[in-house]
């Protein structure tokens, strides 16, 4: 490789200015080493080389900024912090809230199951602990046991409204255990009884003609254990009550209640209708089970 200067005359060199010396031409040579033959040149100068170092300087800085800025690249830089990476640890906590509710109240469920099999008293709602946060916990200093006028009209109301329903929510032992002595039945539905109890014909329950579209009620607290359509006797829900007591309504229209809903005597938990193969009509058919046997319905509620 030679390097030769092309210069002005040799007596005029000392003259020349620095901006001069800039600007002077040179020459790059790439030559075969053996031969000695000429294969590249270039025709530089000072200035030159400054303004295409310069200029692949500042192209590199620039995308070494845009790499930094807007590729995934930017995360392996130490102390960099991603905004986004926050939202999916909320989403993720909310997510992992939502599976511990869902399964707090799947084993409150099996739970109540077992009470109901045993004859025991069930829970009937689930409440999660408060939040721990301080922000979230009541002021109960500033809370007021003073009644009110309104709040004297909704209480009248609501025991009006619920006079007749049955609750057993006692937790003592005498009272987990129910007895029919002190069981008060809620009437599922009000007409005429046009088929009775005979067990000598398999007819387990009573048939109840009443208006349509009329609403089925529950005769006692329980839970749904069944609530599904069959061929014979149509869309069927059997409720599983304590003291080891069944009810179960056929041949209804619409269900109201999916298994493993909790009820309340006196709440509507069905339609009546006349689904199924063996119906005669708009009807109910009504059964009562203790101790896994029939009884006749008449004889523990008016219809």
């Amino acid at each position: 490789m030679l390097f030769s200067k092309r210069t002005p005359e040799a007596g005029n060199e000392a003259n020349i200015r620095w901006y001069h010396k800039l600007r002077a031409k040179y020459r790059l040579i790439i030559l075969n080493e053996d031969s000695f033959e000429e294969k590249v040149s270039f025709r530089l100068s000072r200035l030159n080389v400054f303004i295409v170092t310069g200029a692949l300087a500042i192209i590199l800085i620039f995308l070494t900024i845009y790499l930094i800025a807007f590729t995934p690249l930017r995360e392996y830089i130490p102390g960099y912090s991603d905004t986004g990476i926050q939202r999916d640890l909320y989403e993720l906590q909310l997510r992992a809230d939502s599976i511990e509710t869902a399964l707090m109240q799947k084993d409150l469920f099996i739970v109540n199951m077992r009470k109901l099999i045993s004859g025991e008293a069930v829970d009937s709602v689930y409440n999660p602990l408060p939040a721990s946060d301080s922000a979230t916990r009541a002021n109960y200093a500033r809370i007021s046991l003073s009644k009110s006028k309104e709040d004297s009209i909704l209480r009248a109301d609501y025991e009006r409204e619920n006079l007749y329903n049955i609750r057993t929510n006692d937790n003592s032992k005498d009272s987990r255990k129910a007895s029919l002595s002190t069981i008060s039945f809620f009437t599922p539905v009000k007409g005429v009884i046009t088929s009775r109890f005979d067990a000598s014909k398999n007819h387990y329950g009573i048939d109840i003609v009443s208006g349509q579209n009329e609403a089925v009620k529950a005769a006692f607290d329980g839970v749904v254990f069944f609530s599904e359509w069959t061929s014979e006797t149509g869309n069927v829900i059997a409720v599983q009550h304590p003291g080891n007591i069944v009810t179960v309504y056929k041949h209804c229209a619409v269900l109201l209640r999916k298994q493993g809903a909790f009820v309340r005597a006196g709440e509507s938990i069905a339609i009546v209708g006349d689904s199924g193969s063996l119906t005669t009509g708009p009807h109910l058919h009504f059964e009562l089970w203790i101790n896994s046997a029939p009884v006749d319905p008449e004889l523990y509620m008016t219809f």
